[in-house]
């Protein structure tokens, strides 16, 4: 059996609709399909409930996995166990204090931070976060292939 490895799909959620944060994720996974052994990890997995959500709230304390400690946990535990994780900021409107956490939990545990941001103007630009990230794009699809080459084995 091969190796499995898990790649953390982070990025804004409150404050833009179900679709808009689920939809460069699904993207995302369908690029990875032609390789198995790579797992995404979405913090909006088993969250079918909020589809109807034009604005997403930071937390639904009468739901379990959406209340603060549930999101809390959860994506802890995902960043964790993730092999390496893609910062998607590309385009955010406002700042996502919880993506900025889970920057600062990847880096702790010495993630490779893929990190897509414009390259300049967005509202997060930060030196800790360019320096926390090692791998700075413009877009996804060379996330995706960066993502690949860290993680894939081989010569």
């Amino acid at each position: 059996m091969s190796e499995v490895y898990y790649l953390f799909l982070s990025g804004p959620i409150t404050g833009i609709s179900y679709g808009d944060s689920i939809d460069w994720r699904k993207y995302v996974a369908e690029k990875m399909k032609c390789h198995p052994e790579i797992k995404v990890i979405s913090p909006m997995r088993g969250k079918d409930y909020l589809k109807k959500e034009k604005s997403v709230k930071a937390s639904y304390e009468d739901i379990p996995l959406s209340s603060g400690k549930g999101i809390t946990r959860r994506d802890r535990f995902d960043t964790k166990r993730a092999d390496a994780v893609i910062i998607n900021l590309f385009g955010a409107a406002k700042v996502s204090i919880g993506t900025m956490i889970e920057v600062g939990w990847s880096d702790d545990g010495v993630k490779p931070i893929i990190l897509v941001m414009e390259k300049e103007g967005n509202i997060h630009d930060h030196p800790i976060l360019r320096d926390a990230a090692g791998f700075i794009v413009d877009n996804l699809d060379d996330a995706i292939e960066l993502a690949k080459k860290i993680l894939l084995p081989g010569v």
